[in-house]
C-alpha cells in the first residue's frame, strides 16, 4: 500500500488541474473508489486521496477555499458493505456512501465525479470466459479449472480477450462519469509490480 500511496500523491500533485476546477466553482469534491472491498486498504487510499487533493487546493489557490469531500464506495453486491461502514474511520474528512453493483457497469450520472480510483479491480474479470468452461467442445477448455497455468495458448487467449472486453467496458462506463478537468487512477498488480494508468 505504501507504493500505491506515493503513486496517488504524485499523480494528484502533477496532474490535478485546480485552476480549472476552481473555475467551475465546486464546493463538494466527489470521489469514487471502484472495487473498494471491505478491508482497511480502501480507507488508507481514500485518506491519501483526500489529503493530496486538499494539499493541492491549498498550494495552488491563494484564497482559503473550503472544500467538502463526498466519497462513493463501489463494489459488487456480494461485498460486505456492513463491515465496510462499520469500520469507517471516525475522524474522516469526508462523507461516505455505498454504491452497489459491478464496477464494470455504469453507476453514476455523466460528469458527476471529480476523481475516480480503482486498485486491483481490473485483476478480477467480470466472468469466466465461456470457451474455458465449454466442456470438451472448445480448444480453450481448461479441464474445469478457472485459472490459467500456462499450458495452453487458447486458454491464455480466452482470458486475454475477456480482460480486453472488461477493460473496454470499464473505461467506456467510467470515463464519461469524470468531470473533464479531473482524474481517473487505475492501479493494478501485474506479476510483482504496480501498473498505473491515469
Amino acid at each position: 500500500m505504501e507504493v500505491a500511496k506515493e503513486i496517488i500523491k504524485e499523480v494528484i500533485s502533477k496532474n490535478l488541474d485546480i485552476e480549472k476546477l476552481s473555475s467551475i466553482s465546486i464546493n463538494t469534491f466527489h470521489i469514487a473508489d471502484f472495487g473498494c472491498s471491505t478491508g482497511p486498504n480502501t480507507f488508507v487510499a481514500v485518506q491519501t486521496i483526500v489529503e493530496a487533493i486538499s494539499k493541492k487546493f491549498e498550494t495552488d489557490l491563494s484564497n482559503s477555499h473550503v472544500l467538502e469531500f463526498h466519497v462513493f464506495f463501489n463494489d459488487r453486491t456480494s461485498n460486505d458493505f456492513n463491515t465496510l461502514f462499520a469500520f469507517l474511520p471516525p475522524q474522516r474528512q469526508y462523507y461516505a456512501a455505498g454504491v452497489l453493483g459491478s464496477f464494470y457497469d455504469r453507476r453514476f450520472p455523466k460528469a458527476s465525479l471529480h476523481f475516480a480510483y480503482s486498485s486491483c479491480t481490473l485483476n478480477w474479470l467480470s466472468e469466466i470466459p465461456k470457451e474455458v468452461i465449454d466442456d470438451h467442445l472448445s480448444p480453450a477448455w481448461n479441464k474445469g479449472k478457472i485459472l490459467y497455468y500456462g499450458d495452453k495458448k487458447e486458454v491464455f487467449n480466452a482470458y486475454a480477450l475477456q480482460f480486453a472486453k472488461d477493460l473496454d467496458s470499464f473505461l467506456l462506463f467510467h470515463l464519461c462519469l469524470i468531470v473533464l478537468t479531473t482524474l481517473l487512477i487505475l492501479l493494478y498488480l501485474r506479476w510483482n509490480f504496480w501498473v498505473l494508468a491515469s
